[in-house]
């Protein structure tokens, strides 16, 4: 009877342990990941202005309905990206995520000497590189040094109404990630 019960005690014991483990898997093993998602919205190296959150239709989920996002997702294997983009001078912010949706970097208009977006994105490999000759454009522009082989950036404009949509999807649409040094 003692022997039986340590065996079901152990079996129980296992078993929590094989869920944990492989609770814990499913996000690694995800195929429905924040880069596949992006991916509906077209090639990488290009951002792509989403359609407004309204109720019910988000192009994607927890969208705040007063802001209007472009996606682009990159690739850091041939060399560093640099994003470019003349925003509004209302609020508006970028963040860098890594391959699996965790926010690396974010910027925002009032941490930003302008509305001009110059930002870099760059391995640490590259920028020891970079460091025996720096190109003349990394003066310009804000160096963010991540350890990410892939991301995506996004950039949110905030729309206070509809008047200001065509003015937002402007600034938006002069987004460019497909720069490299």
């Amino acid at each position: 009877m003692k022997q039986t019960l340590l065996f079901v005690i152990g079996g129980i014991m296992l078993a929590g342990i094989i869920h944990i483990v492989a609770v814990m898997l499913v996000p690694h093993f995800a195929t429905n990941d924040a880069w596949e998602e992006m991916r509906r919205f077209g090639r990488p190296d290009v951002f792509h202005v989403l359609p407004m959150a309204e109720a019910g239709t988000e192009p994607l989920a927890e969208l705040d309905p007063q802001m209007l996002y472009a996606v682009c997702r990159f690739s850091l294997e041939d060399g560093p990206v640099r994003i470019n983009a003349s925003l509004l001078d209302d609020f508006w912010s970028v963040a860098i995520f890594d391959r699996r949706g965790r926010n690396a970097y974010s910027l925002n208009d009032r941490s930003a000497a302008s509305p001009q977006l110059d930002l870099t994105v760059i391995t640490p490999v590259q920028m020891a590189q970079l460091r025996q000759d720096p190109p003349e454009a990394l003066e310009t522009s804000i160096v963010v040094e991540i350890p990410i082989d892939e991301g995506m950036a996004l950039i949110r404009v905030f729309v206070a109404d509809e008047t200001m949509l065509p003015e937002a999807r402007a600034a938006l649409g002069t987004a460019d990630c497909s720069e490299t040094l």
